[in-house]
């Protein structure tokens, strides 16, 4: 019974949203699939020629990226961090930092908003390493925010 109400909720709260708004989340959940379904089954080498061009975080291209961005791609860029973070919640499978940062740059990259992909690495407890992704576009911070601090920066996509 609470789940039922849980989920009527969602979907008047989904019912809501003005159409721009719902066709984002609409995008963001198939991205989102897209995106753990290429991981799942495309080597990673192979994809990452797909993300774009693989540099190190002090490439003059990552500052460029955000450089001289228009006010609309800037809120385009919030917009669809909001959707992607909001979708990632509710997909029925594990949608984590690199998942969302990939469905976002993909939906950014359709719309002609530049971003940067940022891949970090930190020193895990629980774990010898632990990773994290995270995107900007447009001097927004899109997905994977707010970042550890123990997380060094080790390469970007642009």
């Amino acid at each position: 019974m609470v789940r039922l109400r849980s989920i009527r909720r969602r979907l008047r709260r989904f019912g809501e949203l003005d159409n721009r708004r719902r066709a984002l989340l609409a995008e963001a959940v198939a991205c989102l699939l897209a995106a753990r379904l290429a991981l799942i089954f495309i080597p990673f080498p192979r994809l990452a020629r797909q993300l774009g061009a693989f540099v190190p975080p002090a490439d003059a291209r990552v500052t460029q990226a955000g450089a001289g961005t228009a006010p609309a791609q800037a809120r385009l860029a919030e917009d669809i961090g909001w959707a992607v973070t909001r979708a990632a919640r509710y997909v029925p499978f594990k949608a984590v930092c690199l998942p969302q940062a990939m469905a976002a740059r993909v939906m950014l990259e359709r719309r002609g908003v530049k971003s940067v992909m940022h891949f970090g690495a930190a020193k895990g407890t629980g774990k010898p390493l632990d990773a994290h992704a995270w995107l900007d576009a447009a001097g927004v911070k899109v997905t994977g925010y707010p970042v550890a601090g123990n997380f060094a920066e080790i390469a970007c996509f642009v």
